[in-house]
C-alpha cells in the first residue's frame, strides 16, 4: 500500500526500518503519552515490525504504516488503525519530536483516514488521547474529529484524564 500526499508517502513496513522505528520511538513525548510504543532496542522494533507486517491484508488489525517525507525519504513516524471494543476502530499516530510542528501528523491522518476506514469497513473512527496531549487534540480537531467526551476514562489499562473524539465518513 502507498498513500501519497503533497509532502508524504505512507507505506507498508519492511524489516529494514527497525532502526528508524527504534530511534523515532525514544523521544520524551512518546514515553509520556504512549509508553507501550517505545522500543528500547532495534531488536524490539524489529520484532514488532514483523508482527505488524503479518497484519497486512487482514481487517483485524492493528494496521500500522510508516510515514515518510518525500523530499528525502526520511521516516517521520507512523499512522495506524487499531480495533477497539465492539467492532469500532481508533486512529493513532506518532511523528518523531524533531519533525513535529510542521503539519505532518495532520497531513498523514487526513490522507490515511478515509482509505483505512474503507479498508476496515467502518464509517466512524475514534480518536483517543490523554487530555494533556494538546498537540494530539489539535491534530484530531484539524482532521475533522468532533469531541464526544473529556474526563476520567480507561487509557492503556489505567484510569486517566482522556479526550475522546469521533470522525464520521461523509
Amino acid at each position: 500500500m502507498i498513500i501519497e500526499t503533497t509532502r508524504l508517502e505512507i507505506k507498508d513496513f519492511i524489516l529494514d526500518m527497525a532502526y528508524d522505528v527504534h530511534k523515532n520511538s525514544l523521544d520524551e513525548d512518546n514515553r509520556r503519552f504512549v509508553p507501550d510504543e517505545v522500543f528500547e532496542t532495534e531488536e524490539d522494533a524489529k520484532e514488532t515490525i514483523e508482527f505488524l507486517m503479518s497484519q497486512y491484508g487482514s481487517t483485524e488489525g492493528p494496521l500500522v504504516h510508516p510515514v515518510f517525507r518525500k523530499e528525502d525519504n526520511m521516516n517521520l513516524g507512523y499512522v495506524q488503525m487499531v480495533p477497539i471494543d465492539d467492532g469500532k476502530w481508533e486512529i493513532g499516530y506518532h511523528i518523531a519530536k524533531e519533525f513535529t510542528g510542521k503539519g505532518y501528523a495532520t497531513e498523514a491522518v487526513t490522507a490515511f483516514l478515509p482509505v483505512m476506514a474503507d479498508t476496515v469497513g467502518t464509517s466512524e473512527v475514534y480518536g483517543i488521547c490523554l487530555s494533556e496531549n494538546m498537540a494530539s487534540k489539535h491534530v484530531l480537531n484539524k482532521c475533522g474529529f468532533e469531541a464526544i467526551f473529556e474526563g476520567t476514562g480507561d487509557y492503556q489499562g489505567e484510569k486517566r484524564e482522556i479526550y475522546k473524539s469521533v470522525w464520521k465518513k461523509a
